[in-house]
């Protein structure tokens, strides 16, 4: 039976796209170290990509864009981007497991499973890859506006992220919907 693993990152920031990840790890090519991305370092993250890329039977990523996260809200955008990843595997799963408590509506045999991505390794590595790819999809814009400091917070609401937008315009790339945006939209 192909199981796939399906986990999200980037709920929480105020900025930039919600990206899933689905996988179907090979069950003849064991990967250790799997664990929630949470638990692991950024190089032991980055040391793991490549490995889960390269030994799975399929991986693929899912996303929704800021502005679809304004229309549907952050829960219906997330399991849009989880519904794209899983549709965007090369080989199609007779089974998917979930991270979290919620599944999307769609014609997969599936369950939610609560902390699955510290549990489940075809969900600890879905985990790893959304997590690498949002990462370096914000350390990517840092260098285009490193001003906003968004390699160091990854667009989460930090102080100092905050802090920024106090005197910083805010970006086609930001989530209007979350309250500190539409603050300081209805503010300007």
């Amino acid at each position: 039976m192909l199981i796939a693993g399906v986990d999200e990152v980037g709920r929480g920031p105020l900025v930039g796209d919600v990206v899933t990840a689905a996988v179907i790890l090979n069950p003849e090519c064991e990967i250790t170290q799997l664990n929630d991305s949470k638990k692991l370092s950024e190089k032991q993250r980055e040391a793991l990509f490549p490995i889960i890329q390269e030994h799975a039977l399929a991986w693929a990523i899912g996303r929704a864009s800021p502005s679809e996260i304004d229309e549907l809200n952050i829960l219906q955008a997330t399991l849009l981007a989880m519904t794209r990843a899983v549709e965007g595997l090369q080989i199609q799963p007779d089974f998917v497991q979930v991270d979290g408590n919620r599944l999307p509506k769609w014609q997969y045999h599936s369950e939610a499973i609560v902390k699955g991505d510290g549990l489940i390794p075809c969900i600890s590595a879905a985990s790893i890859l959304a997590k690498v790819v949002r990462d370096q999809e914000m350390i990517a814009l840092d260098k285009i506006y490193p001003e906003y400091g968004f390699a160091q917070h990854k667009g989460y609401p930090t102080k100092a992220h905050l802090a920024a937008l106090e005197h910083l315009p805010v970006l086609p790339c930001y989530r209007r919907s979350f309250k500190p945006i539409a603050r300081l939209l209805a503010a300007s």
